[in-house]
Formats: structure tokens, C-alpha cells, sequence
């Protein structure tokens, strides 16, 4: 063992995180732990990972459930790829999580990282992980200034982590030293003064520390206009099923109209796809604006307006991708976040 695994095995004994996925071996709930945890904090993906578990508590559970349910226990987490290549995974598995990291690279949604943090603490197989925690640690100690977005830093910063690797206790040693990244040594205001690499630390003789990690590509995001009609009677609202290849595939929404640009309400009125969404209503469509929002995802920003449409008539038809339900049961749906937060406040008639 280095001088460097040795101090994050120590800083580890001490330090660790008690979770309930560290309780076991069981290569299932470590699966799973690691894709609830992708983009998301451990504080907000320990509810999650809960729940799911309470729900599906072993493979053969997750690969019968219809994919609505699995993407309803998604709802909130955001990038729903993960709970559809989640589900796709276990139905490929027969029952049986595989044993053969190459065959645990081959499951939907798993890559290098997930491969190497499932065989390495299940099953005790000399991988090393390198996630963001690890591209901090290491580019810091070292002093790599090799952008960790490029070919050649990934291939660098993937040849230090198993250089490093304790390969007799590796899922130890993976999770001390994404724990150091996560507590310690984080992105903003590292804790250098009682680290104990602060030492030999080469960042923080140089006074470099927050300089690293070098990246070359700063995300591009791009601005989107949603605006969604809650069209509703007393005791009835129409959603409608995302299924292009788009966002929020397979998730239930309220009916959308995009546009290239924000519109207000006397715009929207005028535009050719609310007046095909709402021919069926005729003279009933009464507009009225209740709430403008901006929500943030990774590459683009949404600017969404919501418009109440309050009728009268059950028996209106329409397009065929519309549906209506019981107000009562809007619950029962998978939606983005944006949409549920809305319904929440506003589903029901005042």
C-alpha cells in the first residue's frame, strides 16, 4: 500500500459515511446506489435509493415493473435515461447480476466508473473508479494540469487511479477516496487546513488548489419556450405522454405548446399550434396565465408559462396524443418536476 492509500485508508476509519449501500455486497444495491448518485448528491439520492429499494428489492422485481412505475419512483431526480436504462438493465439479467466486469460494462447506462465501483466493492476486483471526486483529488495532489475533459487526461488520470489502487481492500479504497473528494478535499472551500494531505500536497504549495481541476469545455446550454395549457372541468385534466426522443422521454405533461420564442397570452392566442390543439374546444377557451417559471437543466434553461383553459364540456375530443384523467389521479403519473410542482399548487379548482 502507498504512502497515499494509507492516509486515505486512516482519514477513511475515521471519516466514512454511513450508508446503507456500504451495509452489503449485494452487487444489486450497489448497482443502484451508484446510478442514483450519478448528478445527484448523496443527501437527495438517499430518499430516492429508499424507496426504490422498499419497492424493488431484488432484480427480478425491477425487471417485471412496467417502466411508468419506475420512472414515477424516478420523478424528481432528473435524468430519467438512468431509471429507463436502470429498467432495461434488469430485464437483461435474467435474475442474476453478472460476476465478469466486461460483463457489467455491458449493461445499459453502466460505464468504466459504474464497472469499477460495482466489481471493486462487491466483489473485490482490482478497478479503479475516477469520478469527479477523484479528478480533484488526484489533479490537486499531484499538481495535474491536464484538462480531465480531454482523451489524453482521461486516459492520464485513469492511469493514476490504478497506480494507486490498494488492490487488496479496492472497494475500500474507492470509496475512501471519493468520500476525501466529497468531504474534504471539495470543489469549493476545501477543507486544507486539517487535511492530512495537506502535507505533501502539491496544489496547495503552489497555491493552486483552486486552479484544479483544469477543464477545457465549459457546457453549452440553449433556451427552450414551453408553454402548457392546464386544460380542465371540475373534476377533470388532460395530460399527455412525452415520447419523442427529446427530454423527459416517457414522463406524462400537461398539453404543450413550444414556441421559438416567449410568448404572452394575446401571442399565444394567435399561434397555429394553439389554435389546432384547441378547435375541438371552440368557443369555450378562456386564457388565463397563472405562473411563469424558469427551470434550469444541465444544457438548457426552460422558460415556461402556464395558462389555465377552464371548460365546461367532458365530451371534447382532443388530439389523439391527449388524454383526460380524474383530477384526483394526476398523482399517479411520472411528470418532470416543473410540471408536478405546478399541479401541486394548482390542479384543483379554487
Amino acid at each position: 500500500m502507498s504512502v497515499f492509500s494509507e492516509i486515505l485508508h486512516n482519514w477513511y476509519t475515521t471519516n466514512a459515511r454511513d450508508l446503507p449501500w456500504r451495509r452489503t455486497s449485494d452487487p444489486y444495491f450497489i448497482w443502484l446506489s451508484e446510478i442514483i448518485l450519478q448528478q445527484t448528491r448523496v443527501d437527495q439520492g438517499l430518499d430516492y435509493y429508499l424507496r426504490f429499494v422498499n419497492r424493488f428489492p431484488d432484480i427480478r422485481s425491477l425487471a417485471q415493473a412496467n417502466e411508468d412505475e419506475v420512472l414515477h419512483y424516478w420523478q424528481g431526480l432528473g435524468y430519467y435515461s438512468r431509471a429507463r436504462n436502470l429498467h432495461e438493465a434488469a430485464k437483461s439479467m435474467n435474475g442474476c447480476f453478472p460476476t465478469i466486469y466486461n460483463k457489467v460494462l455491458e449493461l445499459k447506462g453502466v460505464g468504466p466508473y459504474t464497472a469499477a465501483a460495482i466489481c471493486s466493492i462487491a466483489y473485490g476486483m482490482p478497478y479503479a473508479v475516477v469520478d469527479g471526486n477523484v479528478y480533484r483529488v488526484l489533479s490537486r495532489y499531484f499538481d495535474i494540469k491536464t484538462p480531465i475533459d480531454s482523451t489524453e487526461g482521461k486516459r492520464e488520470f485513469a492511469e493514476w487511479a490504478q497506480s494507486l489502487l490498494d488492490k487488496d481492500h479496492p472497494g475500500e479504497y474507492n470509496q475512501a477516496i471519493m468520500d476525501f473528494g466529497a468531504i474534504q478535499c471539495t470543489p469549493a472551500m476545501p477543507r486544507c487546513h486539517d487535511c492530512p494531505l495537506s502535507n505533501s500536497c502539491l496544489a496547495l504549495a503552489k497555491n493552486k488548489v483552486n486552479q484544479l481541476p483544469v477543464k477545457n469545455h465549459k457546457t453549452k446550454t440553449s433556451a427552450r419556450y414551453f408553454n402548457y395549457l392546464l386544460i380542465r372541468t371540475s373534476k377533470t385534466l388532460w395530460l399527455h405522454k412525452r415520447t419523442d426522443k427529446d427530454i423527459w422521454h416517457n414522463l406524462y405533461e400537461l398539453p404543450l405548446i413550444e414556441t421559438p420564442q416567449q410568448l404572452d397570452a394575446l401571442q399565444l392566442l394567435e399561434d397555429e399550434s394553439f389554435h389546432l390543439l384547441t378547435t375541438a374546444i371552440g368557443s369555450q377557451v378562456q386564457l388565463s396565465h397563472i405562473e411563469k417559471v424558469k427551470h434550469v437543466l444541465s444544457h438548457r434553461i426552460i422558460y415556461a408559462d402556464f395558462y389555465l383553459l377552464e371548460i365546461k364540456e367532458t365530451t371534447i375530443q382532443l388530439p389523439v396524443h391527449y388524454f383526460p384523467i380524474p383530477i384526483a389521479e394526476w398523482r399517479n403519473y411520472a411528470m418532470p418536476q416543473l410540471v408536478y410542482r405546478f399541479l401541486e399548487k394548482n390542479a384543483v379548482p379554487k
